[in-house]
């Protein structure tokens, strides 16, 4: 069963199409990444399905509802968890979840029961009468993530959960967001620029670049498709056109003085690889990975396109210019 689905949105600004005739359906339950680099299309199609931002055309539900004509059914649908901080520093973590209760207008032994269950999910139940100020970031994450939940969402959008914590908080992140998934059964979208943050998480994902899905599958798909390891050689002088007559070599990539070859049985051919380039300063080998799938198909790495600030910040701008 589907709980999103997109059919050819589409979002102008002008002259400017920000996001192109996407069309996108993700089941209940999964793990979805959304991946690209700024400009790319991602933030506005999220402010689009969260109904902070119309399309210029096209449709797309969530839970059944309709983003455009039943706005409040669809916000009363999700979750979110923004990039930037949002949590009240003043307030305790207790009191930032039951803030939320209010707003929501959960009845008061429901709103308690919540609260206990997802400050124990999260692992936040010693700390819940702490100032926020004195979490640590990762802490502050979790509450965010506990705040989100705490209206038995559909589905969860989490924007780049674990931007700026250190490995072993992202650690820790990753861990409750697959306990979500399992224990809320609930459907997570999640946008990163850390692919192995999406490696790890998601069963499906799909990267958008200029306001069009350009791939999407599992990242076991994603990786499969190159049909061999990746060699990258460092070396003046290298004779690419000499590279790409090897049968055994299926795609030869060059930029500045680095050449990238998708090679075929890379331990029979590699010592021949080398002895056709001759002198080289640098040569590293391994499998594919979802940033190969990446360079692949946008032509640059992700972090090239790094975030420029949380979604939510946009979100708030365009509200203040209406």
């Amino acid at each position: 069963m589907n709980v999103i689905d997109i059919r050819n949105l589409t979002k102008k600004y002008k002259e400017v199409t920000a996001v192109d005739d996407l069309t996108l359906q993700i089941e209940e339950g999964e793990i979805f990444g959304l991946l690209g680099p700024n400009g790319a299309g991602k933030t506005t199609t999220l402010l689009m399905l969260t109904t902070l931002r119309k399309p210029t055309s096209g449709t797309a539900t969530i839970n059944n509802f309709d983003i455009v004509r039943q706005p409040d059914e669809v916000r009363k649908s999700i979750g979110i968890v923004f990039q930037d901080p949002s949590s009240d520093e003043i307030l305790t973590g207790y009191e930032n979840l039951k803030l939320h209760r209010w707003l929501y207008g959960m009845p008061g032994d429901l709103a308690e029961r919540r609260i206990k269950e997802l400050l124990e999910l999260v692992d936040l139940t010693k700390r819940k009468n702490d100032l926020v100020k004195k979490y640590s970031g990762g802490m502050r994450r979790r509450l965010e993530i506990a705040r989100g939940l705490m209206h038995h969402p559909k589905v969860l959008f989490l924007d780049e959960p674990t931007l700026g914590l250190d490995p072993q908080a992202r650690g820790h992140i990753w861990g409750y967001i697959k306990k979500l998934a399992q224990e809320e059964k609930i459907t997570i979208v999640i946008t990163t620029h850390y692919m192995d943050e999406a490696d790890n998480l998601c069963g499906r994902l799909a990267i958008i670049d200029e306001g069009k899905i350009i791939v999407s599958g599992s990242p076991q798909e994603l990786k499969k498709k190159f049909g061999g390891d990746i060699v990258r050689l460092k070396a003046k002088n290298l004779n690419v056109s000499a590279l790409k007559k090897l049968k055994y070599v299926i795609k030869v990539e060059r930029r500045d003085e680095e050449v990238s070859l998708t090679v075929k049985d890379t331990n029979e051919h590699l010592q021949e690889i080398l002895m056709l380039v001759g002198k080289v300063e640098s040569v590293e080998v391994h499998s594919p990975t979802l940033d190969d799938v990446f360079i692949h198909y946008t032509g640059r790495t992700i972090r090239e396109g790094a975030p420029e600030g949380g979604w939510a910040q946009k979100a708030m701008a365009f509200k203040t210019k209406r």
